[in-house]
């Protein structure tokens, strides 16, 4: 090390970002590359072996299956409710912590790494994969239903501010908490580590080298089984809503029969996606649904009630952010109200969450922790904001003018409620038909949208973090997505929006014990990462502080100038 007064020169600065990368081969040294697959088999065939079981039984006895899903669902939002709140507001806590921490300041994939994609990319595929299918399907109905319902935090009725705000609740910072965790862990040990995108590897410094054995295929099974589980949630929502859409163009039937080829249908559009992979396909997936998700959301903002819809939005903020607390910690005994609501809704943002992390983590390298954080804290949240507003109050107004027949509408069939009401829109039934039409095509993109997006995170939590798995693999874990949704669908009959949530509860208890070790262990990452970050910037200004001083000894010493200008 070169020294010169009190500076001194100790090389390039350094920041090592895979240091764990040779540990790597521990896990992909167990699969099996044969037939076209390259899987990792302890997680890839129990995980099917689990779900094709579970399909079989479905199948073979739909109503057995879906009495036993309604007793164990009883059981978990009856005794389990307080567990679900209590962690909801962790995976909240947690992130806006690292946001104001000096933790904030580590970035995903070293202090050089630059973004991959733009911003409007990058929030394109936040949106359209977080909640694209679910903003359709609950947009109108659950403002509808919390507005006509007594709500527990205040037993009022009819209050809009209220009904929007607890609608905000389920929507807001709590989901987009959760999947900031979840990514930011998967980016922060793929990129900073050097391991693979996987979940186990989230774990290395609780577990050490035991992540790449039984643990960690414990820890993946987990992941796979909650997130198919959370996918098969939105695509049976999504099926329903474009049965709906198709009724209403096309007076196509509403039936599970319809569901299920829907389901077959978007499942074969899906695949010829994944088969283009992340940068191609969903990317421009993702692109198009926002362009056109923003037409559809101004073209309502201008042709419905526009001044009740801006007043509704401010009233809906302000409720939320005065009682956000409250409402938060807001536990019932029982589960009347909350059982169906809040916890479905926590249960299946974290079921989602290995899929929306892990997608997020493929396409965030180069942001800081505080920048990552941030835009999915404040952007997501505010469109789900507009976006609920917009709809939501669009049908408040029209079910107060209408004396609640589209609440009666949304009674039947909450899948109609979409179209219900652009049928109450006081326009032309030409620019009726040209809604309806582009709110069925952007269910339809929605639906691709996230099978696409959570077959390739399934596929790469069964390769062992891979992110280039064989196109075979990617086409039968988007197959299994959709099977899941029919097997769902089948086992609830005419209530199967109730056996899809159903579904999304039993697998998101077990996964959330995973997210609150995850806590933990991603807070001990980014301690050592920050100090690696000080040392390196410390370096940093040593080594400019040096170069300044040899030439300003250059500058000063005559008999060097002379010899320079000779």
């Amino acid at each position: 090390m070169k020294k010169l007064g009190k500076f001194k020169y100790s090389g390039k600065p350094k920041y090592e970002v895979n240091k764990l990368k040779d540990k790597t081969e521990m896990l992909h040294e167990r699969n099996i590359s044969k037939f076209g697959f390259d899987f990792h088999p302890q997680v890839s065939l129990i995980s099917a072996f689990f779900i094709i079981v579970f399909i079989g039984f479905t199948i073979q006895n739909p109503t057995g299956t879906n009495a036993v899903l309604n007793t164990l669902r009883a059981k978990v939002t009856g005794n389990w409710n307080w567990f679900f709140i209590i962690s909801a507001n962790l995976f909240v806590l947690f992130p806006l912590y690292l946001i104001f921490s000096k933790l904030g300041e580590v970035r995903l994939g070293g202090p050089e790494a630059k973004p991959e994609f733009t911003n409007f990319a990058w929030y394109s595929m936040l949106i359209s994969a977080g909640m694209g299918i679910g903003l359709m399907f609950w947009s109108v109905g659950e403002p509808l239903y919390h507005m006509e319902s007594k709500l527990p935090f205040t037993s009022n009725t009819g209050n809009i501010g209220e009904a929007l705000g607890i609608t905000f609740y389920h929507w807001g910072f709590h989901p987009w908490g959760m999947y900031a965790l979840v990514g930011l862990a998967l980016a922060f040990f793929a990129y900073n580590r050097g391991l693979p995108l996987s979940l186990r590897s989230v774990f290395y410094p609780i577990f050490k080298d035991k992540v790449f054995g039984w643990v960690g295929d414990i820890i993946d099974i987990l992941a796979v089984i909650a997130c198919l589980f959370g996918l098969a949630t939105s695509l049976g929502l999504g099926s329903q809503q474009i049965n709906s859409g198709l009724n209403y163009l096309f007076d196509v039937p509403i039936s599970t029969n319809v569901q299920v080829i829907i389901i077959i249908a978007i499942t074969a559009i899906a695949t010829l996606s994944v088969m283009s992979g992340i940068g191609k396909g969903v990317r421009i997936l993702s692109e198009l649904n926002m362009k056109i998700a923003g037409v559809f959301l101004i073209l309502i903002l201008i042709l419905g009630p526009s001044l009740f819809i801006l007043r509704a939005f401010n009233n809906g903020v302000g409720f939320y952010l005065n009682n956000l607390i409250k409402i938060s910690f807001f536990t019932e005994y029982g589960n009347e109200w909350q059982g169906s609501w809040t916890i479905f809704y926590w249960a299946w943002w974290i079921s989602w969450s290995p899929f929306v992390g892990m997608f997020i983590a493929r396409v965030s390298k180069g942001r800081t922790v505080r920048e990552f954080v941030t835009a999915i804290f404040v952007v997501p949240t505010l469109l789900s904001f507009v976006w609920m507003s917009t709809f939501g109050a669009t049908a408040i107004f029209q079910n107060i003018a209408g004396e609640g027949a589209l609440l009666g509408e949304v009674n039947k069939n909450i899948s109609t409620s979409l179209f219900a009401m652009l049928q109450g829109l006081d326009i032309s039934d030409l620019f009726k038909t040209i809604l309806s039409l582009m709110a069925t095509f952007l269910v339809v993109s929605f639906f691709v949208t996230s099978s696409d997006s959570g077959s390739l995170v399934v596929d790469s939590l069964t390769s062992g973090g891979k992110l280039d798995s064989p196109v075979p693999q990617r086409i039968f874990w988007a197959i299994m997505e959709g099977a899941v949704a029919v097997a769902l669908l089948l086992a609830g009959g005419a209530d199967a929006l109730n056996a899809l949530q159903t579904g999304v509860i039993l697998s998101g208890l077990p996964f959330t014990f995973i997210l609150l070790m995850m806590i933990y262990s991603l807070h001990v990452g980014l301690k050592k990462d920050f100090q690696k970050l000080k040392d390196y910037r410390e370096h940093k200004l040593a080594n400019t502080l040096f170069n300044e001083k040899i030439r300003g000894d250059f500058e000063e010493d005559e008999s060097i100038k002379a010899r320079l200008t000779k």
